[in-house]
């Protein structure tokens, strides 16, 4: 059943916990993401082996993959530890491995469990066909590009490498080239590679010039909006693009549940107007439930950052937090006291330690509707300032005392409780489709009866019957077909075909248990999954790599020195030996300030600005400008002195 010139489509999510990973499961993916106890590039999202074979088991009856990340750097002490990781996760049945750090190859080779695919992490900072086919030549099944990409890019690495490519489609984006920023090592000896990242780029910052003039004050400088590339799945695929990943083992149920769902529906319309060129790798259809929608989830604004190779308007200075959506301007503010209600005097009683006020709203669109618990949001100069509305009547809020707040703000919603609670309770639900098919000998006797799963799975039975013929066939065959076409577990049965002149007579309990046997049959034959793609031979020949490699390949152990070696180093920085070294470069970023800002002498005709400085908490960075290969870079200065 699987073409070799079917193109397979993943959708990879993320899971902070096995729990959030059934919800990605039951909400459309093809894949998931975790970490397990240890080396996972977010700290704060381990997880217990226990769980992940827990997630796997379920995830396997649906043809769903589960990788594990282990995708921070490794020192030589850490080593025994993570041949131990990869032996319990292949043991869990895990299907693949996200990874950064190259002793993983050395260390698979020499341990107990199955080889388990490597797939070569974002961190891997893989944005070349010339890396791309590094990586491949080592052994990597699959790529997990850059996010800064274009589609042209794209397709130069799909011809250079015959392994898949994963590529980012939807959440945060970090500032710098993946893996490569060192800002949070640097100011708090917390690094990113090792899963410990500050997010410096979420981070206040003034900008001044060399002679410390300020020239913008308290922004979110290095704050990137939030990638959504839910419109260019199809784009991304004809370029070659395998697995579209969602960004956000840190974020919450809610949030893995709306963005899967909504990606997942993208993905099935994707296929459904092209049907004889792609499929997704697993298997069930995703029916009811909730109606996603990816401006109800957090993000900081969306932005399709280089997909089509040309620079915009990617920050998100003013917001470096979820802000919500636009529902109108405040049009009037009065003391809840004010409002002589019943109602509104009980409130205060109880409400004695805070003032309320009631806030009338001049709604963007007449047909928002406001609920009690709402979150909602405004700016107050720089700062995002929140509160939750307790009581919501039309287009007034009832809250507490929101200082700043005043008429003719912009007001912002930010946390619809409506819709947070369809996601909790209104859940769809995701089944196998299982087409039957019925016939009766002809004395009536006994039923020939045949079942195949969408993923190819196959039971047969053969039923003897009490021999008892139905006197109203017409009667009797609706009742098959009502009987038969229902859900069991997590197959969704529909009788296709219905033969023979005289049906045996069979109550609705009977045929029930004919439809929970072949389930229960289904269950005991593994899901035919999609093959998994394959690393080639290692082809010495076919890379190259520079003589002399900087501490950005974050090489932390002799198996990973051993290999860059074997393949033509002479000579290797250690990671982390930038840490404290004036001027040293902290990230690269295809992100432009002076663009930002309108200051670009390439595109917008703008005067040399000179030096530029980002200050925060008394430290001091320089920005660097290659304008050739249109990139910023931060670096470690001194303070300037006063």
């Amino acid at each position: 059943m699987f073409s070799k010139d079917m193109r397979y489509l993943e959708l990879l999510a993320p899971a902070r916990d096995k729990e959030t990973g059934f919800a990605a499961i039951d909400c459309g993916a093809d894949a998931v993401y975790i970490a397990g106890p240890g080396f996972g590039a977010r700290q704060a999202a381990g997880n217990s082996m226990e769980d992940i074979r827990e997630l796997c088991t379920y995830a396997h009856r649906f043809g769903v993959r589960i990788f594990i990340t282990i995708n921070t750097i490794v020192y030589d002490d850490e080593l025994p530890q993570v041949k131990k990781l990869l032996e319990e996760a292949s043991d869990a049945g895990v299907d693949g491995v996200i990874d950064q750090d190259l002793s993983l190859l050395n260390i698979q080779s020499s341990g107990k469990g199955s080889v388990l695919p490597l797939h070569a992490s974002t961190q891997c900072a893989i944005r070349t066909p010339e890396k791309a086919r590094f990586y491949e030549a080592l052994g990597f099944s699959r790529l997990v590009l850059e996010r800064e990409l274009s589609l042209e890019e794209i397709r130069e690495i799909r011809s250079a490498v015959n392994c898949e490519l994963e590529f980012f489609v939807h959440g945060a984006l970090c500032v710098c080239y993946s893996g490569q920023c060192y800002m949070s090592e640097y100011i708090t000896g917390r690094s990113a590679n090792r899963g410990e990242c500050i997010q410096a780029c979420r981070s206040l910052y003034d900008l001044e010039d060399a002679r410390g003039k300020v020239l913008v004050k308290n922004k979110a400088l290095l704050s990137l909006k939030d990638y959504n590339l839910l419109h260019r799945l199809e784009d991304l695929a004809e370029s070659g693009i395998d697995s579209f990943k969602i960004e956000g083992r840190l974020k919450n149920i809610s949030y893995v549940r709306n963005v899967t769902r909504a990606y997942s529906s993208a993905l099935d319309d994707l296929v459904a107007r092209h049907p004889d060129k792609y499929r997704r790798t697993s298997f069930g259809c995703i029916r009811g439930g909730f109606t996603p929608d990816l401006d109800k989830t957090f993000n900081r604004r969306y932005t399709e950052l280089f997909i089509d190779g040309k620079r915009g308007k990617w920050s998100s200075m003013n917001a470096p937090k979820h802000i919500g959506e636009e529902i109108g301007v405040v049009a009037g503010i009065k003391e809840a006291s004010a409002v002589g209600s019943k109602e509104t005097a009980s409130r205060a009683s109880r409400s004695r330690n805070a003032s309320e006020m009631l806030v009338l709203v001049s709604l963007k669109n007449p047909s928002c509707t406001l609920h009690n618990g709402d979150g909602f949001s405004f700016l107050n100069g720089d700062e995002i300032i929140g509160f939750r509305g307790d009581v919501c009547e039309g287009n007034t809020i009832r809250c507490k005392a929101a200082p700043g707040l005043k008429s003719g703000t912009t007001l912002y919603r930010n946390v619809d409780s409506e819709f947070e609670r369809e996601l909790e309770v209104s859940l769809p639900a995701r089944t196998i489709d299982v087409s039957v098919s019925i016939s009766a000998n002809s004395d009536g006797k006994s039923l020939n009866i045949n079942a195949e799963s969408e993923d190819g799975r196959t039971v047969s039975l053969n039923l003897q019957t009490a021999g008892e013929i139905a006197r109203d066939r017409i009667r009797m065959e609706g009742i098959y077909r009502t009987q038969i076409s229902k859900v069991s577990g997590i197959y969704s049965f529909i009788l296709q075909s219905l033969q023979g002149e005289h049906l045996p007579f069979l109550k609705a309990a009977e045929l029930n248990a004919i439809r929970r046997d072949i389930a229960a049959r289904l269950d005991d034959l593994p899901c035919k999954a999609i093959p998994l793609g394959k690393a080639r031979p290692k082809d010495r020949g076919a890379v190259s790599i520079p003589k002399a490699l900087t501490y950005k390949e974050n090489i932390a152990n002799h198996l990973s020195r051993e290999i860059y070696e074997f393949y033509g180093a002479a000579s290797i920085e250690p990671a982390f030996e930038i840490s404290h070294r004036e001027g040293a470069e902290l990230l690269r970023t295809k992100y432009c300030i002076r663009y930002e800002l309108g200051l670009c002498p390439k595109y917008q005709h703008a005067a040399q600005t000179g030096p530029l400085f980002l200050v925060n908490n008394g430290k001091r960075y320089a920005l660097g400008f290659d304008c050739a290969a249109c990139e910023m870079t931060v670096s470690a200065a001194t303070p300037k002195k006063r």
